[in-house]
């Protein structure tokens, strides 16, 4: 199969990410934090260089900082509801991504004011309009850095300028960025960072996490066995372990570091740079075929790995079913969780087929891709 749905999950991963979850499992598969055993010494390390090797490729001072979850949706979740409280006001974008338009949406039922700031619709941000919406009571700035349906990437450093003048935190989702495009969070002003394990990291899935800065107060969402302070009924407050109750994916962590080791030696500009270049190559060449509609921002540079698009005259789910079952392509069809951005760019009635690449993709892969489109297309006509 010539996989492009790894907007959704990375596939394959590299060899390393296989090794050390297989490892982990057979060698030392205990609870980290918890034993004296050198078992559970050796979990803890992991868990720790994992830490480390996050906190290097994002810039964040203190890998302690970094809180482990289940998933981008997870930490965001844990980002918005633990930090947010009834009166606050919130901005977001029309590009949002349910992981945090749905947080947000439940808020407003608890009386948290939000405001979903207007995107182009390429899925362009002109981060002036964020300054706009701001009021007293803004508290937060939560958005995307790039659209999981367009693949345009949004002015994160911009906007982070905006939130620091004003003394508003700001929670970015790199859901579709982490591992694939550079993001220092000192320099970005970046409060809290909320990632994915297993898209561009290429780690296992149930992997993600949150950065939280130092001085951001959260609560959390959860509590439970932490390994520290078991003398106590009450939640321990020190970083990571307020908000990691309960055993960790010690086995899906342990590929996850594999994963981020194997992207700082590759180096992030040049998995960019390949999977930008494979983004233009197919832009250039579905450029010359009629009856498609290609969504988002019209240059490759202002893009990460996405192409959504629709042919006339073929449902969006018929078209990802024939690329799959006709031509064994992995696409994704639909709305991919992402009814704002959809309704934005004028595709929420009918959705989309999403083209999504990795570091793994070839010249090759977008060559058969294009030319099945053409067989469908002629097919069609």
């Amino acid at each position: 199969m010539i996989y492009l749905d790894n907007a959704a999950t990375s596939y394959p991963k590299p060899e390393c990410v296989y090794e050390a979850v297989l490892k982990c499992m057979k060698e030392y598969g205990a609870n980290p934090g918890r034993s004296g055993h050198r078992m559970a010494i050796e979990a803890g390390k992991t868990v720790y260089r994992c830490r480390e090797l996050l906190s290097e490729l994002f810039n964040i001072p203190n890998p302690m900082d970094i809180v482990f979850t289940y998933n981008a949706t997870d930490a965001i979740n844990l980002a918005i509801k633990g930090f947010v409280r009834n009166g606050d006001h919130i901005i977001t974008t029309s590009m949002e991504h349910n992981a945090v338009a749905r947080p947000l949406t439940a808020l407003q039922r608890q009386g948290v004011d939000v405001s979903f700031v207007p995107c182009g619709s390429d899925g362009t941000l002109n981060a002036a309009d964020i300054e706009c919406y701001i009021r007293s009571n803004t508290r937060l700035i939560a958005m995307t850095h790039a659209s999981n349906v367009t693949g345009t990437i949004l002015p994160i450093n911009e906007v982070g300028e905006i939130a620091h003048e004003h003394g508003i935190t700001f929670l970015v989702d790199a859901a579709q960025t982490a591992g694939t495009c550079d993001i220092d969070v000192a320099e970005m002003n970046i409060d809290m960072l909320a990632f994915p394990g297993h898209k561009g990291l290429l780690g296992p899935q149930g992997t993600g996490g949150l950065y939280i800065k130092k001085g951001v107060e959260l609560q959390p969402l959860k509590q439970g066995g932490t390994g520290s302070n078991s003398e106590s009924l009450i939640q321990p407050d020190l970083m990571p372990d307020k908000f990691e109750s309960g055993t960790l994916n010690t086995p899906g962590i342990a590929g996850l570091a594999a994963g981020v080791e194997y992207i700082l030696g590759k180096g992030v500009d040049a998995i960019h740079a390949h999977e930008i270049g494979l983004i233009k190559q197919m832009l250039e060449e579905l450029s010359s075929l009629n009856g498609v509609s290609i969504y988002g921002h019209s240059d490759a540079e202002g893009r990460v790995g996405i192409i959504s698009l629709n042919i006339e005259g073929i449902t969006d789910g018929e078209l990802s079913n024939i690329l799959d079952q006709g031509y064994d392509i992995a696409t994704r069809a639909g709305l991919h969780c992402a009814p704002l951005a959809h309704t934005t760019i004028g595709t929420i009635d009918k959705g989309a087929v999403r083209f999504s690449v990795s570091c793994f993709n070839t010249r090759d892969d977008i060559d058969a891709a294009v030319s099945a489109l053409k067989d469908i297309i002629h097919i069609k006509a």
